[in-house]
C-alpha cells in the first residue's frame, strides 16, 4: 500500500490526481452513498479499491504504517481536494489519522498488531469516548466516566455520546478516570474498548440536524470488562494524548472546510453566470459581486491560516495560537461561503437538489465539534494578552 511519496515535488500532480478522483468518481457516488444500505457500502468498498489502485490511499499516514509519509504541511494541499466531498476522507483512507497516529505513537506492539495495521488498510474504523451528556465537553477534566483496575482488567462504567462512527467500528477509545486523586489533568487514561465487549451498548444513534447517515451514537458502559493491556499509553496521561489527538485533528477539519467551501464557492459562480433575474445576471449584478469577492478573500485567508499551523506543526511548535486562531476563523469562514451560495441559488439553495443543504447542516457543527468557538478565542485571547509579541503566530 505504501505509496513512497516523500518528494514534495510530487504534489502538484497528486493534487491533480486527487482532484480528478474526488471530482469523477467520489461525487458522482454521493447520491447512492448518501442513501445509505449494500449498494452504499458497495460503492464506498469500491472507492477503495480505486484509490489504492491510483496510489491516492492514505497519503497523510506515516510510511512506515503503510501510507504515503506526506508531511502536514503537503497534506493540506491534498486535504482541502478531499473535504469537496463528505465521503472522500472515507474514499482515500484519510478519515482514520487521528486515530492512527494516536496509535501509532502510544500503541504497544500488540495494540498496533490488532487494530493500526486493519486501521491503515481501511478494514476496520475507530470511534473515540469523551464527550459525556452531563458535563460540558468543551472541559474533558470533568468526564465522569471511571474505570478500576480488578486484577488484571480494568472495569468501566460510564456515559458517553457524540462518539462519533461507533455504530460502525471495531473499537472505541475511552477516556475514562483511573487516577480520582491525581491532581485534574492527571485523573485520565485512555483505554481501547471492542465495542462487541458485554456492557458496551449503543442506546442510540443520535438524530442531528437532518443528518440522514446517523453516525453519532450515545452510548452506556456498565462493568465493561477489557484486559489490563488495553490501557493506550501511560495511566494519567490520557489527558494529554486526548490533547495530542485534538491539536493536528482541527487542523484536519479545516483542510476539509477548505475543500467544502471551495466547491460552494464554485457553484456560486457557476449559478451566477447562467441565472438570468431581473434584467441581467446574477453575476452582474453588485450585491452578488460583493458575494463573490468576499467569500475568495475569506476562503484564501483560511486557507493561508491553515498552512501557516500545518507548517508550524511540522517545525515541532504546538501551534496553540494558530491552532485556536483557525478553528474559529476557518468555522465562521465556512459558514459564510456556503450561506452565501445558498442565497444566491435561491429557493433551489435550500433543497437537496444541491449539495449546499447537506453541506449547510455540517458547517454548523464545526463551530463546536473539537472544542466550541468561545473556547478557542477565550485560550488564544489570554495567550495574547501574556505575551502579544511572544506568543503571536507572525
Amino acid at each position: 500500500m505504501n505509496q513512497n511519496v516523500s518528494n514534495a515535488a510530487d504534489i502538484a500532480d497528486l493534487k491533480l490526481r486527487m482532484r480528478g478522483f474526488i471530482n469523477d468518481r467520489v461525487i458522482p457516488e454521493e447520491t447512492t452513498l448518501l442513501a445509505g444500505g449494500d449498494a452504499a457500502r458497495d460503492a464506498m468498498a469500491a472507492l477503495k479499491t480505486d484509490a489504492k489502485s491510483a496510489g491516492l490511499w492514505a497519503l497523510g499516514h506515516p510510511e512506515e504504517l503503510g501510507g504515503g509519509g506526506l508531511s502536514l504541511m503537503d497534506f493540506a494541499y491534498l486535504n482541502e481536494i478531499i473535504g469537496r466531498s463528505h465521503f472522500g476522507q472515507m474514499a482515500v483512507g484519510s478519515v482514520s489519522m487521528q486515530d492512527s497516529i494516536m496509535l501509532h505513537r502510544y500503541g504497544t506492539a500488540e495494540q498496533k498488531a490488532a487494530w493500526l495495521d486493519p486501521l491503515v488498510a481501511g478494514d476496520i474504523y475507530p470511534s473515540v469516548g469523551l464527550t459525556e451528556p452531563e458535563v460540558a465537553g468543551s472541559d474533558p477534566t470533568l468526564m465522569q466516566t471511571t474505570a478500576v483496575l480488578e486484577g488484571d482488567s480494568w472495569v468501566i462504567n460510564g456515559h458517553k455520546w457524540f462518539t462519533t462512527g461507533a455504530n460502525s467500528a471495531a473499537f472505541t477509545t475511552m477516556f475514562c478516570e483511573t487516577e480520582p486523586d491525581a491532581q485534574r489533568h492527571g485523573k485520565f487514561s485512555a483505554i481501547i474498548v471492542p465495542t462487541g465487549t458485554p456492557g458496551y451498548t449503543i442506546d442510540r444513534v443520535v438524530r442531528t440536524m437532518g443528518d440522514t447517515l446517523g453516525s453519532h451514537c450515545e452510548i452506556s458502559l456498565k462493568d465493561v470488562r477489557v484486559p489490563a493491556e488495553n490501557l493506550l499509553g501511560e495511566r494519567g496521561k490520557g489527558f494529554l494524548i486526548a490533547q495530542k489527538r485534538l491539536g493536528p485533528g482541527r487542523i484536519f477539519h479545516c483542510m476539509r472546510w477548505l475543500g467544502q467551501a471551495q466547491r460552494a464557492f464554485e457553484l456560486m459562480c457557476d449559478y451566477a453566470n447562467r441565472r438570468y433575474a431581473h434584467g441581467s445576471l446574477l453575476g452582474e449584478k453588485g450585491e452578488i459581486q460583493r458575494y463573490i469577492a468576499e467569500s475568495a478573500a475569506e476562503i484564501q485567508a483560511a486557507r493561508l491560516m491553515t498552512l501557516d499551523a500545518a507548517q508550524a506543526i511540522d517545525a515541532g511548535d504546538e501551534a496553540r495560537v494558530q491552532i485556536a486562531l483557525i478553528k474559529f476563523w476557518g468555522a465562521r469562514m465556512l459558514h459564510n461561503v456556503i450561506d452565501r451560495a445558498i442565497q444566491v441559488h435561491g429557493a433551489l439553495g435550500v433543497t437537496e437538489d444541491t449539495p449546499l443543504a447537506l453541506m449547510y447542516r455540517e458547517a454548523r457543527y464545526a463551530r463546536i465539534y473539537d472544542g466550541p468557538d468561545e473556547v478557542h478565542r477565550m485560550t488564544v485571547a489570554r495567550r495574547l494578552l501574556k505575551d502579544p509579541v511572544g506568543n503571536a503566530p507572525w
